[in-house]
């Protein structure tokens, strides 16, 4: 039987940036949660909300080591996503509070989002489409003249979670050679060997791959890890496609690199130093607008209808399952190891059905 979650403060932040959608509030409807909707951006204002609350849902907003500390009743945070870096996990795990995510929500939109990026740069359409909208027909024609096709490229793929493996499958209809990389290189080779993915160093990738697609979190491990270094072994006519977290590739780096012609192009869906969840629709200043070989997209790589929902349902079904007792569905703990501060029984699907 469930519990009476009505009992509990639920905190849903981000309320105006993401407003909560007629489909995630008949979730939370339907599991008899109450929640309360705020979009706070000021650090102890957002403490002062969420300091006595027992469940918080988070999208953008930062909850560091100081804001955990004061959330002493807190028994989960359910990120409405994937990526908790702005999230310290690891804090959370020390003070017994499980962190959840939805990993699975948007695969087979970042893979399509990122192979749509590598066709288009190859095709070159961006520039072909400016020219035409200007007149200037046999121009946009001679610019497709350097095109290359793509069954003769390879991609590389820098981190092999599920949108790696998704876009390996895409473009190995495309007849492309596919390279991958991975922290673990000794786990097992099975959806590689399935694929057709050939395991390779870093160095290697970077050196061999014609597009070079990022698919890993943001950490310490991986900030910056397209750097001028990085770019410096990648081919002159390579194209850099990021769609993971923006803080991944050193901008300014990138940016001189696509200007100097170091790099041919990139695809960029995530941004350290371009804020596109301000809440105003403005100009900033950034070296990438002035580029003409780069196409930027506002982190929607994620964006359907079908994953907006499976994000929603998942991140409230984690809340669910945790203020009823039980872990969330498998996969959707983030800071695994974590002892909670209310015991809790392995995951009952039957509570969703």
């Amino acid at each position: 039987m469930s519990v009476d979650l009505s009992q509990f403060k639920v905190v849903r932040l981000s309320a105006t940036t993401f407003p909560v959608t007629d489909f995630e509030r008949s979730v939370i409807e339907h599991h008899g949660l109450h929640i309360q909707e705020v979009e706070i951006t000021d650090p102890d204002e957002l403490i002062a909300c969420v300091e006595d609350c027992d469940a918080v849902f988070i999208i953008t907003n930062y909850l560091p080591a100081d804001a955990l500390d004061r959330m002493t009743k807190c028994r989960v945070i359910s990120r409405i996503g994937t990526g908790c870096d702005k999230i310290d996990v690891e804090h959370a795990r020390k003070l017994g509070i499980p962190v959840t995510n939805v990993p699975y929500f948007c695969i087979e939109e970042q893979a399509d989002h990122a192979l749509a990026m590598i066709l288009s740069l190859e095709r070159q359409l961006p520039q072909m489409s400016e020219l035409m909208r200007r007149g200037a027909w046999q121009e946009s024609r001679t610019v497709g003249k350097s095109n290359r096709r793509v069954s003769t490229r390879t991609l590389g793929l820098v981190g092999f979670g599920n949108s790696a493996k998704a876009l390996a499958s895409r473009a190995g209809g495309f007849g492309m050679r596919i390279l991958a990389t991975r922290r673990n290189m000794n786990a097992p080779r099975d959806d590689a060997d399935r694929l057709g993915v050939e395991m390779v160093d870093l160095d290697t990738l970077l050196r061999e791959s014609d597009y070079v697609s990022l698919h890993l979190d943001l950490s310490d491990a991986t900030r910056h890890m397209i750097n001028t270094d990085t770019i410096a072994k990648m081919k002159s006519d390579a194209f850099l496609i990021n769609t993971s977290r923006g803080a991944i590739v050193d901008e300014f780096a990138l940016a001189d690199a696509l200007s100097s012609g170091k790099l041919r192009g990139a695809g960029i869906d995530t941004f350290e130093h371009i804020d596109v969840h301000c809440g105003v629709d403005r100009p900033q200043e950034h070296p990438f607008f002035e580029l003409d070989n780069i196409i930027l997209t506002p982190h929607c790589a994620a964006a359907s209808v079908e994953a907006a929902m499976d994000v929603q349902r998942g991140a409230v079904e984690n809340v669910v399952s945790i203020l009823n007792g039980r872990w969330p569905a498998d996969g959707n703990l983030v800071n695994r190891g974590v002892e909670p501060r209310i015991p809790l029984e392995p995951h009952d699907p039957t509570l969703f059905a």
